[in-house]
């Protein structure tokens, strides 16, 4: 059965496409299963049958056990009855069991009650969708719409030819109008008629697309913190460097105050004329020349430190600029 159904199917598709080459041939699919299991009417019907087979499950049950409990009464007896009594009482076992058993294919045969009733719920959920089915498919100009659920093996079928979320809506639009009492509700249903084209493929680079964007949004702000945060980190440097300078040339001034005035003090002790060996011009040029090597060494301290501030202030101004 199912490869005769491959085959009608391979041969309408191979027709279609020798006849529609120009245009395409357009395909989908619907679920019969998961509509009947979207359809609240259907389930509540559904769930009532079971009920009432559950039932009709139990009364059977408890007279199969009746009987079964006669034939053990019925053995246990035996010894004291007679062959005729044994007979009849036989009979009427057989009797009743096949009673039970009639009453049981009444209810589950082929043909029973449930299946009845089933097919009676069935049809005209099965109505409504073959209906909307031809409607979508004349709408929107399908060549094909196959059935999942039905003897048509799909090997593979493509989520964005699925139209059973589709149908489902139009069936429950359909329910909705037919229950529909007053003219507002009735227009509330009409303006629910419009089918929306559902675009998987569509809809899902979209959300690609999107979640990209949030992805390099979020990027873009993590580098602008970590980018400010590393600015003020460097400002903070640079106003310690800045501080520890200034606190160094503080240093620097009071350490120069206090050899001079220690030269100064050496000088003119030296300089006293009791009990000195060298001749005061000598003394004199001495303290003289070794003011002059002090003077300059103190001045190319000075322009050496000199020379690191402003290389560290240009340092400082250069890592500010390449930040900014």
């Amino acid at each position: 059965m199912k490869n005769n159904v491959l085959f009608l199917l391979t041969l309408i598709c191979m027709l279609s496409l020798s006849t529609h080459a120009q245009r395409g041939v357009r395909i989908a699919y619907i679920d019969t299963e998961y509509i009947l299991e979207n359809v609240p009417e259907y389930q509540e019907a559904t769930s009532q049958l079971n009920d009432k087979a559950e039932k009709w499950k139990t009364e059977i049950s408890s007279k199969l056990s009746i009987i079964e409990q006669k034939r053990k009464d019925l053995s246990n007896e035996k010894a004291l009855l007679t062959k005729e009594l044994i007979d009849e009482r036989e009979e009427d076992i057989t009797f009743e069991e096949n009673e039970i058993l009639d009453y049981q294919q009444k209810r589950f045969g082929p043909n029973g009650d449930l299946f009845i009733q089933k097919k009676q719920l069935m049809q005209p959920v099965q109505d409504q969708i073959f209906a909307a089915v031809q409607d979508m498919a004349e709408g929107k100009k399908y060549d094909f719409i196959f059935d999942k659920s039905s003897d048509a093996v799909m090997l593979f079928s493509a989520k964005r030819y699925d139209l059973s979320e589709q149908i489902l809506r139009s069936i429950t639009r359909t329910s909705k109008r037919k229950q529909a009492q007053s003219k507002a509700d009735r227009k509330a249903a009409k303006k629910e008629d419009i089918i929306p084209e559902i675009n998987e493929e569509l809809e899902s680079r979209q959300k690609a697309l999107e979640d990209k964007k949030k992805a390099r949004t979020s990027a873009i702000e993590k580098a602008r913190k970590e980018k400010l945060a590393a600015r003020e980190a460097k400002v903070k440097a640079a106003k310690e460097r800045r501080q520890k300078t200034l606190e160094e040339r503080a240093n620097n001034k009071e350490g120069k105050t206090t050899p001079t005035n220690t030269a100064d003090e050496n000088t003119a002790n030296e300089a006293k004329p009791s009990g000195e060996t060298k001749t005061r011009e000598q003394l004199i040029e001495e303290n003289r020349q070794k003011k002059l090597v002090e003077r300059e060494a103190r001045r190319k301290a000075l322009e050496a430190r000199k020379k690191k501030i402003l290389e560290d202030r240009k340092k400082a101004k250069d890592t500010i600029n390449k930040n900014n």
